[in-house]
C-alpha cells in the first residue's frame, strides 16, 4: 500500500484516468472528490460486499462525478 500526505486541495493522479482531490480536512474526518471515466466503478469499500439489490442510492448518489465537483469547494 502506497500512503501519501497531502493538504487540501492537492491532488493524486492514478494511472491516465483517475484524479484523487482532498477537498476538505476536518477533525478526523477527509473530505474527497474523485474525477473518472463513466466506464470506471468507484464504490465505498463497505458497500462491496452488499449484493446490488440491497444498495439504496438518495438521488444526489446518481450524479455523475463532474456534476458533483462543481458543488465542491
Amino acid at each position: 500500500m502506497l500512503v501519501l500526505s497531502r493538504k487540501e486541495n492537492e491532488r493524486i493522479r492514478v494511472g491516465e484516468s483517475v484524479v484523487v482531490t482532498i477537498v476538505r480536512v476536518s477533525g478526523d474526518k477527509v473530505r474527497i472528490g474523485i474525477e473518472a471515466p463513466p466506464h470506471v466503478r468507484v464504490l465505498r469499500d463497505e458497500l462491496e460486499s452488499a449484493l446490488p439489490g440491497d444498495v439504496a442510492l438518495d438521488a444526489s448518489a446518481e450524479l455523475p462525478i463532474p456534476r458533483l465537483l462543481r458543488y465542491v469547494g
